[in-house]
């Protein structure tokens, strides 16, 4: 979130929100642009005017190249293109002046006149500053003034002016069209976003096969510069600095030669990745290397290998990767000991040195602590105090280490790994968006707090469809304390509005909110048939009107949209919800398919059908993206594989999930299936086993189906008895031609109290006939809290009834979890002591049996990012004894299922010594902990994939 700050007469304001009327519809948000004049305006465009641009001769190529985009960007928005003109003089009674403070000669005469306020740009780093300045300069009226404090802070001075205006850092890659306006005015004052908190903020293109390379290859020939100077203008709209190019098979600097030029140009920053040392590209040595990529056998060839990066790097603005991992990303040979990786850095800073001619601590470097790279750091490896270390996550969002506060701190600081793409364990992903931006928060907040500062990198894959989560991760490394977790699901209201226009925002960004959230629940190329239950809380079907309810939503806005922006729309929300709706819809059907199919249902074979079908309409989806969307722009961009996973890498062809036809008889005949059971009656259910619904209580009020199914191909007629009045039926006669849903509810007006059993007769053909048995619990006591409901109590976390002492911990964070929202511990001071004085959060249920319980506890899959034996937190029953528990060691889960979950279950029990009503309280020791759910399980309950809902909560 971005909030401009107004100084005018040495008083600070913010300004309100302003509504801008444009001739498509409004579009609302805090900014320095009005659309029309106030006192003291600056005229950047009207029907009469459109005043000429100025940009020193002597200024950097990137500002003439960033000044030359900004002319564009006024023609996008108003329709006319002004004049650029790149010299010392200006000749123009109003003109916008663009320059770097010490290398420009307009922007310097401006500030030794007084006429500039500079004192905020001097000594700064990527720092700038807009202002209205009435007569600057002789026969010059008033101008417009973009200055930085060096060249990236004019370019992000300038482009801020563009974002404010209307165009979106994202209007090339993904076609989001320009606001249109006549009339463009410059509010009166000075405005800044300051300098950045995050020194190096970067992308990694990364695992770019099939996808981006096919895109690129087809567009541009290769990951040449015409690829490139597209992906660094995006970086710099998105005010980042750093990037690590493509890899697999790609060369930034061999593939062609102008890749580094335009690079320093625009003063995008360049580095390798964490397995690509002293500015070599992996690819390279496969091209050019000589021997082994051994550093004990083969050290001469390498090092010069390395010296030639050093070399071809020249003066260009890099941030140099030093250290070595094995060949193609691997981890290095078994043994290797820390005193040779040692040696490597040495002899590489040595390099460095002598190529550069300046001591090595004079360039920025960074060692990556990636994967078994931070064993060797936990084991005592050290590099140079100037070297900056880049803490990594574990590929899957979780940070797997940050600075321990009780260390010194570095001279060249820590950095964070992320990703929102890998290739690897449990599983690739790398099809479409899965990343919830309220995770990327909760993660980088804890970087940020704990000192990880100097660089942030986020690999983004293809780019697309990483649109969003890369504006975020971007926008918040910028200045992590301008967003909070209270402000995210304004953020992603704000940047709905920015690409879409105000009208639709909110909308959109609910459904940007939650089909992202879907996706994290379990990425696309995980699922599988089993994922969700189709027995279980209606689980499958819940899951499916999720997706459908985010689906109809974006289908009616962008059938409501103007045409300009549908393109635009179709990228960035409907297709990744229409694919991964459609991708759902397709395994739920097969394993109806197979559960089916198993109990004879005639119709089993449409769901057979029904699973060519969404395997068809995937296709059809691609199609379109590729050849219809944006005129074809996009060609294989989504050509990634996600259906026919069988271990971790990604199926070379796509292959529909395996659906079983039955043979179905001519005659009649009638299968009973109950909420709750895989088993049929009167065939597949063990013998002796009944026919058995859920429990029904007055509080979570439930409505539980039977399922009458023909399992032969002529229909028949069925007739439920039921002695009950107040047990209600949707149905209790009818025609089944292949299956029927009959819901059963319960009258509690009438419905005596106590515990009941209620028995349903269903007939069917052939005297065929089946009983279910209806649990009816109508207690006649007083409920307080969460209630009891078929063996368990299901409380959100956010659903506390008191919170302690929480000032600086249990911070709730919207939207993170697989169900609700999720509680933070926060910022509670690391490795201390529990306390009953910690903060707490206390919960209310209502138990209906007494005696032992296991207590469930749902989190994210934290990782003990301070390598101090775990994060722990503290729960208790009823003032009992508080035990201590640790996510890391009371989970029956390993890394690779609490990943693929995206959940890490902690699992403890306690005597309930009564029934009726208690308390559950939950104390924060460490930070790191993040609750999303508690479940508390009086019996062993239906298994799920996101457990039992919400229990109904009496006050």
């Amino acid at each position: 979130m971005k909030i401009k700050s107004s100084i005018k007469n040495g008083n600070y304001r913010h300004y309100i929100l302003l509504l801008i009327l444009f001739p498509v519809f409004t579009f609302a948000q805090d900014s320095y642009v009005t659309y029309s004049e106030t006192e003291g305006s600056f005229e950047l465009a009207s029907a009469s005017e459109l005043p000429d641009i100025f940009v020193d001769s002597e200024d950097f190529k990137g500002v003439h190249h960033v000044a030359e985009d900004f002319t564009q960007d006024i023609e996008r928005v108003t329709g006319r293109l002004p004049k650029l003109n790149i010299s010392g003089e200006i000749n123009s009674e109003t003109a916008v002046i663009i320059g770097t403070l010490g290398k420009s000669r307009l922007i310097d005469r401006l500030a030794g006149s007084g006429k500039l306020d500079v004192s905020e740009l001097t000594g700064q780093w990527e720092n700038f500053t807009i202002q209205v300045v009435e007569n600057p300069m002789p026969n010059v009226e008033k101008a417009l003034v973009i200055a930085g404090s060096d060249k990236r802070g004019t370019i992000f001075g300038i482009y801020d002016v563009s974002e404010e205006i209307g165009v979106s850092p994202w209007y090339w890659w993904a076609d989001v069209p320009a606001k249109r306006a006549e009339n463009l005015y410059i509010k009166s004052g000075k405005y800044t976003d300051g300098s950045p908190k995050v020194k190096y903020r970067g992308i990694f293109i990364n695992d770019e096969a099939p996808a981006l390379a096919g895109w690129a290859t087809e567009k541009f020939g290769g990951f040449n510069s015409e690829f490139y100077e597209h992906v660094f203008e995006l970086i710099l709209r998105l005010k980042g600095n750093y990037l690590w190019p493509a890899m697999w098979g790609r060369a930034f600097y061999d593939d062609d030669p102008k890749n580094p030029i335009i690079a320093n140009e625009y003063g995008v920053v360049i580095g390798t990745s964490h397995h690509e040392p002293l500015m070599r590209a992996h690819d390279e040595w496969r091209r050019y290397g000589e021997g082994d990529w051994n550093y004990n056998t083969n050290p001469e060839n390498l090092q010069q290998f390395w010296r030639e990066g050093m070399e071809r790097m020249g003066d260009n603005e890099s941030v140099v990767t030093i250290g070595m991992r094995g060949d193609g990303d691997e981890p290095m040979a078994e043994g290797t000991a820390i005193s040779l990786l040692e040696n490597v850095v040495e002899d590489q800073r040595r390099i460095i040195a002598e190529v550069t001619g300046k001591p090595a601590e004079a360039t920025p470097q960074v060692w990556a602590l990636y994967k078994e790279v931070q064993d060797y750091y936990d084991q005592g490896m050290r590099v140079p105090d100037d070297v900056t270390l880049l803490l990594a996550d574990d590929n899957w969002g979780n940070i797997r280490k940050l600075p321990d506060p009780e260390e010194e701190e570095r001279a060249g600081g820590y950095g964070v790994y992320y990703h929102f793409d890998y290739v690897g364990g449990p599983r690739n992903y790398k099809w479409i968006n899965t990343t919830q931006i309220s995770r990327v928060w909760e993660q980088m907040n804890l970087a940020y707090e704990f000192g990880a500062d100097r660089l942030w990198i986020v690999n983004v894959g293809d780019i697309k469809p990483m649109e969003f989560p890369t504006s975020f991760f971007l926008d918040y490394a910028w200045d992590p304390e301008k967003i909070d977790a209270e402000d995210l699901p304004e953020y992603t209201r704000k940047w709905a509005a920015k690409q879409f226009g105000e009208e639709y925002a909110e909308e959109t960004a609910n459904i940007i909110e939650k089909y992202t959230k879907y996706n994290s629940r379990r990425k696309p190329e995980l699922l599988s048939p089993e994922t969700y239950s189709i027995t279980s809380y209606n689980e499958a079907e819940r899951v499916l009107e999720d997706f459908t309810n985010i689906e109809e939503q974006a289908e009616e806005i962008y059938k409501e949209l103007p045409e300009r922006y549908e393109d635009a729309f179709y990228q960035l929300v409907l297709f990744p919800v229409k694919a991964s709706a459609n991708l759902n819809r397709l395994y739920v059907a097969t394993a109806k398919n197979r559960l089916y199919a198993k109990q004879g249902r005639a119709i089993a074979n449409h769901y057979a059908d029904e699973v060519e079908e969404y395997y068809e309409k995937d296709a059809e989806l691609t199609e379109y993206y590729h050849n219809e969307l944006a005129d074809g722009k996009w060609n294989h961009m989504m050509s990634q594989t996600h259906i026919g996973y069988t271990y971790w890498q990604q199926p070379e062809e796509q292959s529909m999930p395996e659906v079983k036809r039955i043979d179905v008889p001519e005659e009649r005949a009638m299968g009973v299936a109950v909420e709750g059971s895989s088993n049929s009656w009167p065939t597949t259910a063990a013998k002796g086993q009944e026919a058995l619904l859920p429990m029904f209580d007055p509080y979570n009020d439930q409505k539980h189906y039977i399922d009458i199914f023909n399992k032969g191909q002529k229909e028949f007629r069925y007739k439920i008895k039921n002695k009950k009045d107040w047990v209600k039926l949707s149905s209790e006669k009818g025609k089944v031609d292949q299956q029927e849903r009959i819901y059963v509810s319960v009258n509690w007006d009438a419905a005596p109290k106590g515990e009941h059993t209620v028995s349903l007769t269903i007939k069917g053909p052939g005297r065929t006939k089946v009983e279910v048995i209806v649990p009816v619990r109508n207690p006649s006591e007083e409920v307080e809290g969460f209630v009891e409901s078929n063996g368990y109590v299901s409380i959100p976390a956010t659903k506390y009834s008191e919170k302690t002492n929480g000032d600086n911990a249990w911070q709730l964070i919207p939207n993170l979890g697989k169900t609700g929202s999720a509680m933070s511990s926060g910022k509670i001071k690391p490795g201390g002591e529990f306390s009953k004085n910690n903060p707490s959060l206390t919960y209310k249920f209502f138990a209906f049996s007494s005696g032992e319980v296991e207590v469930e506890f749902i989190l994210s899959p934290s990782l003990d990012f301070l390598n101090r034996g775990g994060l722990r937190f503290a729960v208790s029953i009823d003032g009992k004894e508080p035990k201590i528990l640790n996510l890391q060691e009371d989970t029956e889960d390993n890394w690779d299922s609490s990943v693929a979950n995206n959940a890490t279950a902690v699992t403890t029990s306690f005597d309930l010594e009564n029934d009726g009503a208690h308390t559950l309280e939950v104390w924060a020791i460490d930070p790191g902990i993040v609750l999303q759910k508690i479940v508390i399980k009086t019996e062993d309950i239906n298994d799920s994939y996101l457990g039992p809902p919400m229990s109904a909560k009496a006050e």
